[in-house]
This record gives C-alpha cells, structure tokens and sequence, in this order.
C-alpha cells in the first residue's frame, strides 16, 4: 500500500511541484466536497498518503459509509505546498476506489434480501488488484481469488487440455494446499452436474439463463447440498436479481470495477 501511494504521488509530482518555487509555504486547510451522491473507499490509502507527507486529515466519512451531494467528506489540513502536491494523488485515489464502492453498493443494494454473496473477479486494471478489490470489499461484495495462488479454477479454457478429468482431480487433491479449494466453470446442465460428480468443491454457472440456472440449484440442493454455486457472465445491475431469486449461493461480476463511472469529488481550499 506503502508504495502504491508513494508512486501514484511521485508520478504526478515529477521533478517537483513548480508552484513551491515561487513564494513560500503557509500554513492551509481545505475540504473535500462531495458532488454527487456515494459510497466511500480510500480511506486507507489517505491514511498512508497523511502519514508520509504530513498531512493531517479528518474524516467524517468513512470506508462504507454513504454520503450525499453537498457533504463535506474530509478537512485536510498542513503547509500549502504539501497540500497543494497531494491534492490530485488523494483525490484520483478517492474517486477511483468510491466510483467502484458506489457501483458495487447498487449490486448488493439489490441481492442482500435473498442470503446471495457478490463477488468480485480478476478483471482488474493491471497494478491496482489490490487497490480495486479494497473498492469492492468497502461497497459490499466478498472478494473472489486474489490470483491464480489462491483457488485451482478450471474454465473452459483449462478443460480443453483436460483428456481425464477424473484423474485430473485426483493428482490435483494431491499437488494442491490442503485448504485450497477447486472451482470448474459450466456452461450448461449436464456439465454442471459432471462437474459435481467429479468434486468440485465450487461449480461457476456461465452465462446462464435463469432459468437454467435454477435447474442446476435444484439439482444440487438435492444431490451435493455442500457443493458452492457461483453465477457469472454478463451479469447486470437489471438482470441480477433474477439470479439471485434462483438461490445460487454468489454471483460474480467484473463489472463492478469495469463499469464503474467516476463520481465527483473535489477539494477546496479554506
């Protein structure tokens, strides 16, 4: 996180900020102003961005926390200079991470009254994993794999180098970490129900209808009552609670960080 920051500031700062060479610093304070209506994150990476440069800043939002148009979020206060450098670093954080929590709110706003999980997925902007699923996590949703480390997923990309699938999963229970689970991606019902016979501890469901995908939930309600379903593809803010109305244990989305629409915030100085 530590160095996250540190970069974003020093790619923005450059050489140095020109206006520091002109007069010097006095003392400054300014607000960070909501102009639209959200849910916070960032709050942690502020936090580190204060603790290295100096400045001294007061929340009175934090991660999670809904805020309106008008509110002021935050009073960030130290010497004009340093102020004025971290300005544009603390807000692109600030926007970045409560553009996707905003977003991701909407989607668990709407699942939450039927007991589904929202997760998140690997369709992150390269560098800012961590950073985008520190997003989700304040709007909401549950992250999913972090990396290729965590889960053994086999999609239909892996499936098709995969002659024995039974005997696939037997060396895998042996080469992978005991706690490590394995997921297989299906595309229609009679994979699912391969796939759960194999011993999927989690069967992903792509892209399908709801329809299709309640036959499935049925199917291992009554069969693999301990098997984990997850919902994916193409997954909207319009369509998701038809998914979640079937009982699928998660539904996961990459849009919740490549759709997210920036929000606006802004800092004014006192």
């Amino acid at each position: 996180m530590k160095k996250f920051v540190l970069e974003s500031l020093a790619e923005d700062v450059g050489r140095g900020d020109l206006y520091a060479l002109v007069f010097d610093a006095q003392p400054a304070s300014a607000n960070i102003i909501a102009k639209s209506d959200g849910v916070l994150a960032g709050e942690k990476y502020c936090d580190v961005l204060a603790q290295e440069e100096g400045l001294f800043i007061t929340l009175n939002k934090h991660d999670g926390e809904h805020f309106v148009t008008g509110e002021v979020i935050a009073v960030v206060e130290s010497d004009s200079h340093t102020l004025l450098k971290c300005e544009r670093t603390m807000l692109n954080m600030l926007l970045h991470a409560s553009s996707i929590a905003t977003l991701t709110d909407k989607f668990v706003e709407i699942i939450t009254p039927y007991g589904t999980r929202l997760l998140d997925t690997r369709k992150t902007r390269p560098k800012l994993r961590v950073f985008e699923k520190y997003a989700t996590r304040c709007g909401g949703a549950v992250n999913h794999r972090m990396g290729l480390d965590d889960c053994l997923m086999l999609k239909d990309t892996h499936l098709k180098t995969i002659d024995d699938l039974d005997a696939f999963m037997k060396k895998a229970r042996q080469a992978i970490p005991f706690t490590a689970k394995i997921e297989i991606e299906a595309e229609s019902f009679d994979q699912a129900k391969r796939f759960m016979a194999a011993g999927a501890d989690i069967v992903m469901c792509d892209n399908m209808t709801p329809e299709q995908l309640s036959e499935v939930v049925a199917y291992k309600k009554e069969h693999y009552p301990t098997i984990l379903l997850e919902a994916s593809g193409n997954i909207s803010l319009e369509t998701i609670e038809s998914y979640a109305k079937t009982g699928v244990d998660a539904i996961s989305s990459g849009a919740l960080i490549h759709q997210a629409n920036w929000i606006d915030l802004s800092m004014k100085v006192n």
